[in-house]
């Protein structure tokens, strides 16, 4: 396995706030950019935390990136709006999507927010923890801004990974948090298959002609997309795994963030065209439709339920969503962000073209 070297979260927050300064980026739109993806890496998400950077800097040397978004509501309601990202990346306008859903949802009991004319927003599990942090149940999901999934029976790709996130307030464990792709794996797994020289595992990638990829390099651009005509495979991997499932979710979620905020969508543009992606958020107040602290308690209650099962296997405990991150983040709180070394080299040459001094070689 590559080496890996371990970064101080404030170290690892530090480098990406110089970068994005020296990009040009307005304050407003640096300091949730960096909040969510610093948070995402110490959550253990790797695929879209500081792991995005080098397709960043691709995307701004290709002039794909408004550094000075001008993020504004196009259409509102008391409980919905139509929200402009104006090119920028997604985080920050995601942010400002689930605060407002989340106001609305306080008085109303529910809302709705879409934004479109984005880009890549990060981990999607972000913005439905910050509702459930506030005591909301949260739901968020975006499209992509390059094909990814390859439709059950067909055989090029059509949708980006389109993920979905779900979080949920209980009253004394921490949030249930599910955050996943509907393709069959993330393509920044494909990405970390290859900065930490890794076979990808059987069912993940088909090449061109419906073939199975087990060498990673082979699926990878070199900036965070997956080659010319290589797909991953909806929920399921395989037909006769329900796969057709996953390549529903997919579509699903094209409509809500594609159809719904107005996003053309990717599967019926050419190559050359411009793409934005769309993204959908939802805030529910469980006081609409419980007294307060029902719900929550009776969340807790499933939890320790689950908890408590009998495992299959002693040394592997029952988990709930949200578990495997909520133990990453304490871990890396102390101990630091693990950074590859390919990943490593790579933010090496982004702090280098942007003229910024690298920190990350700082371990802890």
């Amino acid at each position: 396995m590559a080496e890996t070297i371990r970064i101080p979260a404030e170290t690892l927050r530090q480098q990406l706030r110089n970068i994005f300064m020296a990009w040009g980026m307005a304050e407003a739109v640096i300091q949730p950019t960096v909040d969510v993806m610093t948070e995402t890496d110490l959550r253990g998400i790797d695929s879209h935390g500081i792991g995005m950077m080098p397709m960043y800097a691709e995307m701004r040397r290709q002039g794909r990136l408004n550094m000075q978004p001008n993020i504004k509501v196009l259409r509102e309601t008391p409980v919905t709006a139509l929200i402009d990202g104006d090119s920028g990346l997604g985080h920050a306008a995601s942010t400002i999507a689930m605060n407002l859903a989340i106001k609305k949802a306080k008085t109303a009991g529910l809302a709705a927010v879409t934004v479109r004319h984005s880009r890549h927003y990060g981990a999607a599990g972000a913005y439905a923890l910050m509702a459930a942090r506030e005591g909301l149940i949260g739901l968020a999901s975006t499209n992509a801004g390059s094909r990814a999934i390859v439709p059950t029976r067909a055989m090029e790709p059509v949708f980006g990974t389109n993920p979905i996130a779900f979080a949920a307030p209980a009253k004394n464990n921490k949030p249930f948090v599910i955050d996943m792709a509907t393709s069959t794996v993330a393509v920044g797994k494909v990405k970390l298959a290859v900065y930490n020289d890794k076979p990808l595992p059987e069912g993940w990638v088909v090449d061109p002609t419906g073939a199975g990829v087990r060498h990673a390099p082979d699926a990878f651009d070199g900036f965070g997309r997956l080659a010319e005509g290589y797909g991953v495979t909806p929920l399921g991997g395989l037909a006769a795994l329900s796969s057709h499932k996953g390549y529903g979710l997919a579509a699903m979620v094209e409509i809500l963030c594609s159809m719904l905020p107005g996003t053309p969508f990717i599967g019926a543009m050419d190559d050359k065209s411009e793409h934005h992606t769309g993204h959908f958020f939802l805030a529910i107040d469980p006081m609409a439709f419980r007294e307060e602290g029902e719900f929550e308690t009776e969340l807790d209650a499933m939890i320790d339920h689950l908890h408590g099962l009998s495992p299959s296997d002693p040394d592997l405990p029952v988990l709930v969503p949200g578990d495997p991150e909520d133990s990453a983040h304490a871990d890396r709180l102390a101990t630091g962000v693990p950074i590859p070394a390919m990943l490593m080299q790579a933010m090496a040459d982004v702090c280098r073209d942007a003229n910024v001094e690298f920190l990350l070689n700082r371990s802890v």
